[in-house]
């Protein structure tokens, strides 16, 4: 029965097929430029095997940086070759001034042209395939929703604004009444189901309800037998923290332990040794840099940012503890003489040097101190102040289990959603915040250090 259904990549899968084509089409087309021009500068053999890795590290790595992977620039042309023209030109520059891991530096310029032109059109070649087919609409995943009808419309929105590829074709209703014109997603009677899901080839079926009193028995029938029948089925907020990396809290009864139990690593102590070895350093680093570029810093703040330098602030940290943040100050003095309000990405109370310093995340680099102190940790959910804590914690379910870890310079929502000025943004960045807290690791950690690479060099800082 589920046999022939149409083709479709899941989000991981179509990152992991990036990747590895991204390797295969660079290394087959320099194989292939080697082979019919006179290009000696990079060769696959079996001894030279390190040069292959390396070049296929540099890679993967920029183009991680540069976004080669989030499928929504993948899917787009512009982007797409902007992206391209980024990664080859770092990966080609990396690679060339990293000779003893690398062929040696060529004496005939040519060569390197070669090689760069051979990784940008693999780059080029394989993207547009992709684009124009792997990206195409043929490749949309089918679903049919059980739920009630008054909870459709929010449900399907909080998939398909992720992953537009995923499409809800029809739902079954567990109300006892069905309205008609409510929505334009088709209504299929629980005896029909069987019949067009073979007649639609859909190949899954979503419980996207948190009212299981609707599930009765003669659904839970119906439902086994398409199961065996290879349909699968699977739960609403499973599909959703799959296509969405984040946790849906606005789904999630009190039950909630059910549905996100915490990652093993935040009581993992060499986890935790090696994670705080390397806050250490790197934040001895990142105030080393600061002191080299502070005369630059002093002299921006005195023309356009009148006023103190730094500011402090208190926030929220692990278990609900206070402590007083650095920062360097970005907003006009006096800027919240009238109460405490949030943040708006175009805020007015933002200097002209204080833009400056929020794009390129300088004004953050005092919080290293914090790190050092104990107070914050290098990632992690943003730490809040807490006025704003007890209002959004009265609202919103679950708000405060963020402070199960340390609060961080960066996060998961950080990297992944640019700004919050609402308590809708709030309800976002906590659904990141707990999808970290669930996953952490340190491929987690790894990846949202190179999301804020990206970050810092597209300057996209709040």
């Amino acid at each position: 029965m589920a046999s022939h259904h149409p083709i479709h990549f899941e989000v991981s899968e179509r990152k992991i097929l990036l990747r590895l084509m991204d390797v295969f089409f660079v290394l087959s087309v320099l194989h292939l430029v080697g082979s019919l021009l006179d290009f000696h500068y990079f060769t696959i053999s079996s001894e030279n095997y390190l040069w292959t890795m390396v070049l296929a590290f540099y890679l993967l790595f920029f183009g991680t940086v540069f976004e080669m992977y989030n499928l929504q620039v993948a899917s787009n042309q512009f982007l797409i070759g902007k992206s391209i023209v980024l990664t080859t030109s770092m990966t080609v520059l990396v690679y060339l001034l990293t000779p003893k891991v690398t062929p040696t530096l060529p004496d005939n310029r040519l060569q390197i042209l070669l090689f760069y032109f051979s990784v940008f059109g693999a780059l080029l070649l394989w993207r547009m395939v992709y684009v124009k087919f792997l990206a195409a609409n043929r490749f949309i995943k089918r679903a049919i929703f059980v739920c009630h009808q008054s909870e459709l419309s929010e449900l399907v929105k909080g998939i398909q604004k992720i992953d537009p590829h995923f499409k809800v074709v029809g739902f079954v209703n567990l109300s006892a009444d069905f309205v008609e014109g409510l929505t334009e997603i088709e209504h299929i009677k629980l005896q029909e189901l069987e019949l067009y899901l073979q007649e639609h080839k859909v190949p899954e079926i979503i419980i996207a309800t948190q009212k299981t009193e609707g599930i009765t028995q003669e659904l839970y029938h119906h439902l086994i037998e398409l199961l065996e029948k290879g349909i699968q089925v699977r739960e609403y907020t499973q599909v959703y923290e799959s296509i969405t990396h984040r946790i849906p809290v606005q789904f999630v009864a009190r039950d909630f332990y059910k549905y996100f139990p915490f990652s093993r690593n935040n009581q993992n102590k060499l986890y935790l040794i090696v994670v705080r070895t390397l806050e250490i350093t790197l934040s001895l680093v990142g105030l080393g840099l600061a002191i080299l570029i502070s005369p630059i810093i002093l002299i921006g703040n005195a023309v356009a940012n009148p006023g103190p330098l730094f500011y402090t602030q208190e926030r929220v940290g692990q278990n609900g503890r206070l402590f007083k943040i650095y920062k360097l100050r970005s907003m006009v003095v006096d800027a919240e003489k009238n109460g405490a309000v949030f943040a708006t990405s175009n805020d007015a109370r933002v200097t002209t040097f204080g833009k400056i310093l929020r794009k390129s995340r300088l004004d953050e680099v005092p919080q290293f101190i914090n790190v050092l102190k104990g107070d914050m940790a290098v990632i992690g959910p943003r730490p809040e102040r807490p006025v704003f804590v007890k209002e959004i914690a009265a609202i919103m379910p679950f708000y405060e289990t963020r402070h199960v870890v340390k609060p961080g310079l960066t996060g998961w929502a950080q990297v992944n959603y640019s700004y919050g000025e609402t308590l809708e943004d709030s309800l976002i960045k906590l659904q990141y915040d707990l999808y970290y807290i669930k996953h952490r690791s340190l491929f987690l950690d790894l990846n949202i250090t190179v999301k804020t690479i990206s970050t810092i060099l597209f300057y996209r800082g709040q």
